[in-house]
């Protein structure tokens, strides 16, 4: 499918959904991974738009307009599901949209540390210029990556409600490096089913996926998996140092979460193997 913006209309589902695109996107933009994970461990997101004083987007922007939409359309799915599947009512994250630089609960950040959520504040943040990058950079233009950058972060979001990114939290402190980045892959790779199960539904509800969206989906989180992007970079893999999966181990947990709907399918900390 052509890189283009879809009608509002068309994005109140989201097609965008079917993607798992950015995994490994900020260590290829040059930033620190681990980074974004250690702010990604500690906090959550909600419904409403906050704006920081540093020069924020205008309402009128069009990324700005695309990005809350696609937020909205998360907030009707897990709003639904919550209460269907877990017994819950859903709390949805706030979106910070920033340029350069934003101050949240989780600490200072720029724009090269990529998108990430924040568990302590209950936010996603957001610099519209890594939409840039992720095309001129990464190679992935278009809607499908621009919504995952949102999707996948939502992921985590669901992972705060639910305790999990506390209890990943305390069990990394104990361990070593090497168990420390595998624990963080199960971490990842969870948010990337969760995003497969977030599209399941958005599709079953709204019929928002067009012909070949979901085979553009699984391409690119094959294109971000940590082995390829280490490859491209180093020459070589260390599997140790993995910190969100393979590629093979993104497009399995995406289709997962897509395949099921189900949000208990998702136990990729106690899966005996990825």
């Amino acid at each position: 499918m052509a890189p283009r913006r879809r009608s509002a209309a068309k994005l109140g589902g989201v097609g965008v959904l079917a993607v798992v695109v950015v995994a490994g996107v900020v260590w290829a933009l040059g930033g620190d991974p681990m980074a974004v994970l250690r702010v990604g461990l500690s906090a959550p997101t909600g419904e409403t738009t906050d704006t920081p004083s540093a020069g924020p987007p205008s309402a009128n922007d069009p990324d700005a307009q695309f990005v809350s939409v696609v937020l909205a359309d998360t907030e009707d799915t897990w709003g639904a599901l919550f209460p269907a599947q877990l017994q819950r009512p859903y709390q949805p994250p706030r979106l910070v949209l920033f340029r350069d630089l934003v101050e949240s609960a989780c600490g200072e950040a720029d724009s090269a540390v990529g998108p990430f959520y924040c568990s302590g504040d209950r936010k996603v943040y957001l610099d519209l210029a890594f939409f840039h990058d992720l095309d001129r950079r990464l190679g992935a233009p278009g809607d499908f990556a621009q919504a995952y950058v949102i999707g996948h972060e939502v992921g985590h979001h669901i992972q705060t409600l639910l305790g999990t990114g506390d209890r990943v939290r305390q069990m990394r402190r104990s361990l070593p490096q090497a168990e420390s980045n595998a624990l963080s892959v199960r971490f990842e790779l969870q948010a990337d089913c969760y995003s497969g199960v977030w599209a399941h539904h958005a599709h079953r509800q709204r019929q928002i996926l067009e012909p070949g969206d979901v085979e553009e989906a699984l391409g690119a989180a094959a294109a971000i998996g940590d082995d390829r992007l280490q490859r491209q970079s180093r020459g070589r893999v260390v599997p140790e140092s993995f910190t969100h999966g393979t590629s093979e181990q993104r497009v399995r947990w995406f289709r997962q979460g897509m395949t099921t709907g189900l949000v208990a399918s998702c136990d990729t900390l106690n899966a005996p193997s990825l």
